[in-house]
């Protein structure tokens, strides 16, 4: 992912290759992207770029001539300089091409006046990045960390009190607001250069770099930048950790385009640079944001609870980041689990489902028999008792009306032998 070197290298680039080259036309963007048309077109402008932290802006300014000056104004033409503002987001970078080797994801395109005609694009294939014509520097973003150090370092040891320093000092360096232009590759190897865990609190790392109001004053003198086209000189005090902020980028831009060069997909320079970010034996974690952190020892009392360190053997690293498209993989590097066992037939997982089907049926059926049986010696012994369902049920209804039917034929047999001497007497007394 672009950070604050690279987008630094990319307006060094496009002033390279703009250099004494005439555009002219309208602005044209391509029909796949979301962001706005540029409202820009001029017979006759050149291209000038910035950069600041993660963004860059490109100055688009029209060549005024005498005879302009004397003819009416087209309305149609621009007359003033527009700025258009870039964040790469994933991908971004630009490309000065023919129009016949446009790149494919060529997503903004200035074209010039020379034959055989050529263009300055904007090439993003992932397209998390965009463009804001007539735009500005972000409000929110804070002081470059390679070409504004002494306000960069103001504005985060005047700001400890703000809740971003509450956060693990991994995660608040990529912070814009206050490290406008670190990502996840410099955080990376500011922290192993200045030997501090990623998961400690940000504030009780920085409270100890708090400056006194005499010593503000010395950081002008303490760093100096002269900056050509394609040189830069540094002179910084004694490291700390806001000061490799400001030095390891620079270290990145003196690489050049051997550093991060999009063109040829070529890093060979910069991963040989590298001596915390995907190098062998370094251990990797994901923070609260999903970012994977890159350290070596302990990480922290700030660690989130479920980090595990890799076991045993140094990690296998890939020449990019994959953390961001292949995190299945990642996950089973880290884990290890499953890496020995065979994978399972179809075959074998029908036979254990028919198995266990098989089981449950037949301790079914050997329940309802068990119940059945129960059922019936509880009946022999208790013959009145009431049952509940099924025959059992059924066979002592049948005794309960059979003991009704012998009580009441008792009850008439004892009623008609009372009542015989009755009628002997009543006979008696007639005759």
């Amino acid at each position: 992912m672009p950070e604050g070197p690279e987008l630094h290298l990319a307006s060094l680039f496009v002033n390279r290759v703009c250099e004494g080259v005439v555009f002219t036309g309208p602005v044209e963007k391509s029909d796949v992207s979301k962001c706005p048309e540029v409202p820009f077109c001029c017979d006759a402008y050149r291209i000038k770029a910035q950069s600041r932290g993660k963004e860059t802006r490109l100055t688009l300014t029209p060549i005024k001539n005498d005879d302009d000056e004397k003819s009416k104004v087209d309305q149609n033409q621009s007359q003033q300089p527009v700025d258009v503002v870039f964040r790469f987001g994933m991908s971004g970078f630009f490309r000065f091409t023919t129009v016949d080797e446009l790149p494919k994801h060529a997503h903004l395109r200035f074209y010039t006046n020379e034959t055989p005609r050529k263009a300055l694009s904007f090439v993003d294939p992932r397209r998390f990045g965009g463009w804001q014509p007539n735009g500005s520097w972000q409000a929110d973003r804070g002081p470059c960390i390679i070409f504004e150090y002494q306000s960069f370092r103001e504005n985060v040891l005047s700001n400890l009190s703000d809740k971003a320093f509450d956060r693990p000092i991994c995660e608040a360096l990529l912070n814009q607001k206050y490290f406008n232009g670190v990502g996840n590759y410099l955080r990376a190897e500011i922290l192993y250069r200045s030997r501090i865990p990623p998961f400690v609190n940000a504030r009780t790392v920085l409270q100890g770099l708090e400056l006194k109001d005499e010593d503000k004053k010395k950081v002008k003198a303490e760093t100096a930048i002269t900056e050509t086209a394609d040189t830069i000189k540094i002179e910084t005090e004694t490291p700390d950790l806001l000061s490799l902020c400001h030095t390891v980028p620079l270290e990145v831009v003196k690489l050049g385009g051997k550093g991060y060069d999009p063109q040829t997909s070529d890093y060979s320079t910069i991963i040989a640079w590298m001596q915390c970010y995907g190098v062998d034996g370094m251990k990797s974690i994901r923070d609260r944001n999903g970012r994977t952190m890159w350290f070596k020892g302990d990480p922290g009392p700030m660690a989130p609870k479920d980090f595990k360190s890799p076991k045993g053997g140094k990690r296998k690293v890939q020449q990019r980041d994959h953390d961001y498209t292949d995190s299945k993989k990642a996950k089973k590097n880290r884990t290890g689990d499953g890496a020995n066992k065979k994978p399972v037939k179809q075959k074998e997982i029908k036979n254990i489902k028919e198995e266990t089907k098989t089981s449950r049926s037949q301790r079914g059926s050997k329940r309802q028999k068990n119940d059945e049986k129960a059922i019936d010696a509880e009946e022999t012994k208790r013959p009145n008792a009431r049952k509940r369902s099924g025959t059992a049920g059924t066979k002592g209804q049948n005794k309960k009306q059979a003991n009704k039917t012998k009580n009441r034929s008792a009850t008439c047999r004892k009623s008609t032998t009372k009542e015989k001497p009755k009628r002997k007497s009543s006979r008696g007394r007639n005759t």
